[in-house]
């Protein structure tokens, strides 16, 4: 796995806040070794990525090219990309039966709180997607840091569930 990317799915029930900024993310830090995907087990009709997420990722300076809502489903395709590790990252999509993932990629549950549900003002609720994302970069962050020797499908596995202990982070400069 050391010469090809570390493929990650990032799974939500919409696939329109976390596991999109998840996916963005990880793209952003993964520096070559890690590539992130998203998806949702259930997204509306002509569902889009939330666009305070959109506009939380650009002021990040992370790029939101190439991000849309899709189910699931694609990635159970025989022509999909191979997926090493599959996270859930709503409570919601954590207790749903997947589809089988072709290869048994290893599987990690990282819950987070909905910011698209906060009621608020629009600085609430963007302060709301800033914190999501904090918390998903201090996890991500330790997870890109793995040795390349230890990302192998039992060790990224237990590394991943480990990380969803990890308390989030309160902010990143």
């Amino acid at each position: 796995m050391s010469h090809t990317p570390v493929n990650v799915l990032f799974l939500c029930t919409h696939n329109s806040a976390r596991s999109i900024l998840a996916e963005a993310l990880l793209n952003h830090i993964g520096q070559g070794r890690f590539k992130g995907f998203s998806a949702g087990s259930s997204p509306r009709e002509n569902q889009q990525p939330n666009p305070l997420g959109l506009q939380v990722l650009r002021a990040a300076g992370i790029s939101t090219d190439g991000l849309r809502s899709k189910s699931w489903d694609e990635f159970a395709l025989p022509d999909a990309p191979h997926m090493d590790l599959v996270i859930t990252v709503c409570d919601n999509a954590a207790g749903e039966v997947c589809p089988y993932w072709p290869g048994q990629p290893a599987t990690a549950h990282w819950g987070y709180a909905d910011p698209s549900a906060i009621v608020g003002s629009d600085e609430q609720k963007l302060e709301a997607f800033r914190q999501t994302l904090h918390a998903i970069h201090r996890r991500l962050e330790l997870l890109v840091s793995l040795p390349e020797g230890a990302v192998d499908r039992l060790a990224l596995q237990t590394r991943a569930r480990d990380l969803a202990h990890q308390a989030p982070a309160e902010a990143l400069p």
